[in-house]
Order: C-alpha cells, then sequence, then structure tokens
C-alpha cells in the first residue's frame, strides 16, 4: 500500500506507505552504500553520490489508492520522489569530518538534485534533510541525506508561508531578515557567524541545541547562492555539525533540515527566505529530550532550557572545534 490519505481535523496529507515495513536493518557485515566488488548499486570511486532510494516513500510512477474514500477522507496517489545522497564512499566519516572542499561537492549536488525535482511540474515542495544518529531511528550508519519531492506543500512549509505572507503585508519585510536583525541586536543566541550565514539558537528554540543557519542575503533557496556563498555554506556547514560535536566528545544525533521556497506554484516563491534547521534530540550528554502527548499531541513545545544559556555552551564548544581544525 503507499498513498497519500487526507486528515480532515487539520487539513493536512499524511503518507501511508505500508511497503516500507519491510525495509531492512543495517547488516553486521555489509553496507549497500559501500563501494565494493559485491556492490553493484554504487560506483567504484565517487565523492558523493544521488541514490534513489531502495524502498521510497512516494514514486513517480505510484500505484492507484485503495478504494477506501468516503465523503470526509480522500485519497490521492503518493505522487513523488525519494532520494539518498551518499556524502562520501567511507562507511564511518561524518560531515564534520570532511574537509570544505568536499563539502562544497555536497553542496552542489544538493542544488543539483534541488533544480533536478523541481522540474517536475507534479513536485510542489523539495525537502532536503538528514537524520543522524540511532536515537532518531537510523539504521545505515554510512554518511548519507535523503532528499523528498511531494506533491503537496506540507503544513509546517503552509503554515511558515503564511507568516511570511503576513509579515510581508503589514510591515514590508522579509520575517525572517526581521528576526536575523533582532538576534543580532540580542546576541546571546549567536553561536557564530560569517560573510553569509548567521548561525544561532532561536529565541523560540524547541530544541535545546536546536541550532539554525541562515543566509545573510535574502535567497529563497540553494540554487539561489552565488558560488562563494556555497563556498561559505560548506564551511558553515562544517563548523555547526562539528559545533554539536564538540558539546560532549561524541557524535551528537540531530536531524537536519533545509527549508526553502515551494517550487511549481504561483504563491509567492521569492517571498521565502533559505534557512537550515537543527533538531538534535538530546537535552544533556545522556539524557534525550523526548516528544511527549504536549509536543506530539497538542504541537506545544516546552524547552526546558534556557536558549540564552545553551547558546553560550555552543560558543564555548564552537571554539574547541576550531582550535581541533
Amino acid at each position: 500500500m503507499a498513498e497519500l490519505r487526507w486528515n480532515p481535523l487539520i487539513k493536512d496529507w499524511v503518507m501511508i506507505a505500508s511497503h516500507r515495513q519491510n525495509r531492512p536493518q543495517m547488516p553486521k557485515d555489509w553496507c549497500p552504500f559501500c563501494p565494493g566488488p559485491d556492490n553493484d548499486k554504487v560506483p567504484k570511486e565517487f565523492d558523493v553520490l544521488e541514490y534513489d532510494n531502495d524502498f521510497p516513500a512516494l514514486s513517480q510512477t505510484p500505484p492507484e489508492p485503495d478504494d477506501v474514500e468516503t465523503r470526509l477522507y480522500k485519497t490521492k496517489p503518493a505522487y513523488g520522489k525519494c532520494e539518498v545522497i551518499l556524502y562520501s564512499p567511507e562507511h564511518t566519516v561524518t560531515l564534520p569530518e570532511l574537509d570544505e572542499a568536499h563539502i562544497r561537492k555536497l553542496v552542489d549536488l544538493w542544488t543539483e538534485r534541488f533544480e533536478a525535482i523541481s522540474s517536475d511540474e507534479n513536485i510542489k515542495y523539495v525537502f532536503i534533510f538528514e537524520n543522524r544518529g540511532t536515537v532518531v531511528g537510523v539504521t545505515m550508519p554510512h554518511p548519507h541525506g535523503q532528499i523528498y519531492g511531494y506533491s503537496v506543500i506540507p503544513k509546517k512549509i503552509e503554515l511558515e508561508l503564511d507568516a511570511l505572507k503576513e509579515h510581508k503585508a503589514s510591515t514590508g519585510h522579509c520575517l525572517v531578515c526581521d528576526m536575523m536583525e533582532d538576534e543580532k541586536q540580542d546576541g546571546r543566541r549567536i553561536i557564530f557567524e560569517n560573510d553569509d550565514f548567521v548561525v544561532f539558537l532561536p529565541f523560540y528554540c524547541e530544541y535545546p541545541y536546536g541550532i539554525y543557519i541562515s543566509a545573510k542575503r535574502h535567497v529563497p533557496n540553494i540554487a539561489a547562492l552565488t558560488d562563494a556563498e556555497k563556498t561559505s555554506l560548506a564551511r558553515t556547514l562544517k563548523e555547526a555539525a562539528g559545533t554539536l560535536d564538540s558539546l560532549f566528545g561524541y557524535p551528537f544525533p540531530y536531524m537536519m533540515c533545509m527549508y526553502q521556497n515551494p517550487v511549481n506554484t504561483d504563491d509567492n516563491p521569492d517571498g521565502f527566505h533559505f534557512h537550515i534547521a537543527f533538531y538534535p534530540p538530546m537535552r544533556s550528554a545522556e539524557k534525550q529530550k523526548f516528544n511527549a502527548s504536549s509536543e506530539t499531541g497538542a504541537w506545544a513545545h516546552c524547552n526546558p532550557t534556557a536558549p540564552e544559556e545553551k547558546a553560550a555552551e555552543l560558543r564555548e564548544a564552537h571554539k574547541r572545534f576550531l582550535e581541533k581544525n
């Protein structure tokens, strides 16, 4: 079964992909992403690589939905694209361990895939992300991220678009640009910045170490970055992920999400502002922050820490990372 089902209570689509239950756990002695004589799915040599997901939740040739619609419940085909992005042929390397030139190749591949997936007029949103660590459910430790191309705009993106449009209509300004101004004027939540990006814990941070990366220049997506900005993004990502690893001296688990404008729509796509958010599920070196009933059932997040205090910890971790690199 693979289809989209409509939730009328929150007016959003849910992906139903029961076939993904059969996807394998990581074998002990073999990795599908590592080059080798017994693996014909990846080339013998590569730096970064796009790999079509073996168990996609979305497909450009989806099956027809099951006949389960009612007067309230709607279905539609699970149209879309699911890709895996391999960061390196090395099985155990992590993002901050890659050099800047290598990460720049990753940025270029993200850009290429964003443009390629966007060329399908049925795709409305391209979501680039990375899940890292077993605590967030990663079964393949080989360094990789994913890209989903959705045929509908996800609810969270829809809410951000509405907020951006309302702020623009009332002030004439970009909301994220104004957020950057407020964060820089306060300064206490800034982790580090360079010529092109600001890395900070937002005022409303939902996770104790949930850092954001925002482009200083108003650009809607990764493809709109200049060549110099793409190189700067590579360095910024290395330092941001390295900062998290330097907090407690081990590879910090996280979900990294890239937010960009919708595609193939007239809904003011240039009004979006490119940014990246990290959602690390740890609140200390050993304690996990669980999304329990309030967060899951009511979307009412509770951060058990003060962002200003955690930002100070992160600034010190950033210094430690720079000293080693």
